[in-house]
């Protein structure tokens, strides 16, 4: 399901790439690429946690739930600061 909806999201962003300029699809790349590392490491904790057990178990689960929460602000703010571009290029 994960496979599916970033397959989903990578291509929308494929879509929508034709209609951004070169810097505001920079500005938004930047935040993806760091939103994909959080999210490899999220995968990585959960991995990890499937070795472990009781506490130790939900304490790598709870820190791979907040990396997936991080990466996801990371595209939230990514989408914001290339809208901000798309705004300031229409502006002049």
């Amino acid at each position: 399901m994960k496979t599916f909806v970033s397959v989903l999201g990578l291509a929308s962003l494929v879509a929508l790439a034709a209609c951004d300029s070169k810097q505001e699809n920079k500005v938004e790349n930047a935040y993806e690429n760091q939103a994909d590392a959080l999210d490899n490491q999220a995968d990585n904790m959960e991995a990890m946690a499937d070795n472990l057990s009781g506490n130790a178990e939900n304490a790598a689960e709870n820190a791979a739930d907040m990396l997936e929460n991080k990466a996801d602000a990371t595209r939230e703010a990514g989408e914001k600061a290339a809208d901000a571009v798309e705004k300031s290029e229409k502006a002049h």
